[in-house]
């Protein structure tokens, strides 16, 4: 089942991450303040999937108004290739659709051969025409 996430799912969803072997957090943005800060900005575009009574797969989306751009999307590992992370895009891109948003950007870690396969089988391709640029404004920790 998909559905909202809230912030009551906090717990399981940093769990699931940590499980990730080729997720990447940090100190601050994943922080529990940072996702309910998240979660604020963002009610109807964060999802779970709930298998077997846990939270088997979740995915962030956020928009700015112009595009969608989604973040940190996992499914445990013991629940892979099942169809919930598929599941999990659509319900985060027809919901941005809905929004009126015309384009979702993500990022993947130019190792992560599994997530760059993932997401080209929905659909998004690589950009070589653009370098990603970023401006760290608050110290934080490199969470691997």
């Amino acid at each position: 089942m998909i559905r909202n996430m809230i912030p009551e799912d906090y717990d399981e969803v940093y769990a699931l991450w940590r499980s990730c072997p080729e997720m990447e957090l940090n100190s601050l943005d994943d922080s529990r303040e940072g996702v309910l800060r998240f979660l604020k900005r963002n009610p109807d575009t964060a999802f779970v999937a709930e298998e077997e009574g846990c939270v088997a797969g979740v995915l962030l989306a956020g928009s700015d108004g112009r595009r969608g751009y989604i973040y940190h999307a996992g499914v445990r590992q013991e629940f892979r290739g099942r169809g919930i992370g598929k599941a999990l895009v659509e319900a985060a891109l027809e919901k941005l659709r809905a929004m009126g948003i015309t384009k979702v950007g993500l990022l993947v870690f130019r190792d992560n051969d599994a997530g760059s396969r993932f997401w080209e089988a929905r659909g998004f391709g690589t950009r070589e025409d653009l370098t990603y640029r970023s401006c760290v404004l608050r110290d934080m920790t490199r969470i691997q």
